[in-house]
Parts: C-alpha cells; structure tokens; sequence
C-alpha cells in the first residue's frame, strides 16, 4: 500500500505465486518481471473451492516466487469467464508461456486443470469455465526491475 500511492485497501486481492510448485513458480514470477506474461486462467472451480470471490478490474495483486518472496505488484485490466476450448490465440500470447502459441496453452493448461480437478474431486472437460485475467505490473516500474 506504501508503494502504490492513494490506494483504497479494498483494491488488495491477494499475494500469490503463479502455478502448482516451486519451479512453475520461479519461472512464471519471472515471465512477469519481464513483462512477457500479462494474463493469466484460472478455474473458477478453483475460485468457488477456496471461497474467493473471481479477480476485478481494478484489483492489486503481490506476486511472489516459491519461497514468499514478493517480486511485483500486478493490477487486474480485465476479466472475462470463458470455457476452456473457448480461449483465444490472442489471450494465450499474452499469457507469455512456452512458445506462446494456443496449442502450447492448451497442452500446458489442459494437464494443470486435470491435476487441479483431480485434487478437488471434479473432472477435467474442455468447457470447464476459466476466469481469464489480464493484468499490468505496477510495480517495480521498468527501470526499477532490471537491478
């Protein structure tokens, strides 16, 4: 809150780190950092299982690396709830993963809902619902992030 300037502390949604282990994590944190990934989906299974309401326009968000470190604070553009064979090319190149392309995504995000499903006791489909957020890093600033 002392780092983004006259925010309302509702705007806070949650410290997080990308992914299901440590090395996901690392790397995601990182595609972050460097500004290539600027999206991401979420189950909104996973949402409803955990009690959280599905992220907002408007909403600040602290990223963290495996082990808690905070690496950047990310502000939520814009949300919309897709099935999951309904995501575009568009939304997986900004998602900044892999080779960027919609077949990586659907490979990559395909084996993490089943894993995520199977822990929750659901099963994968391909209209599973996904809440497709995209986001900006507010902070560091560009010039603050390269040290």
């Amino acid at each position: 809150m002392d780092i983004v300037r006259d925010v309302e502390e509702s705007r806070f949604y949650e410290a997080f780190s990308f992914g299901d282990s440590p090395a996901m994590a690392d790397e995601l944190g990182q595609l972050v950092l460097s500004r290539i990934k600027q999206a991401t989906a979420g189950s909104v299974w996973s949402y409803e299982d955990a009690g959280k309401p599905i992220p907002k326009k408007g909403d600040l968000s602290v990223v963290t690396d495996s082990s808690g470190k905070p690496l950047c604070i990310i502000e939520t553009i814009q949300v919309d709830i897709v099935p999951f064979d309904r995501v575009t090319s568009e939304f997986a190149s900004i998602e900044g993963e892999g080779d960027g392309s919609l077949t990586y995504w659907r490979d990559a995000h395909r084996a993490y809902f089943t894993r995520e499903c199977a822990s929750s006791m659901r099963v994968f489909s391909d209209s599973i619902p996904l809440a497709c957020e995209q986001f900006k890093v507010v902070y560091p600033l560009p010039a603050q992030s390269a040290g």
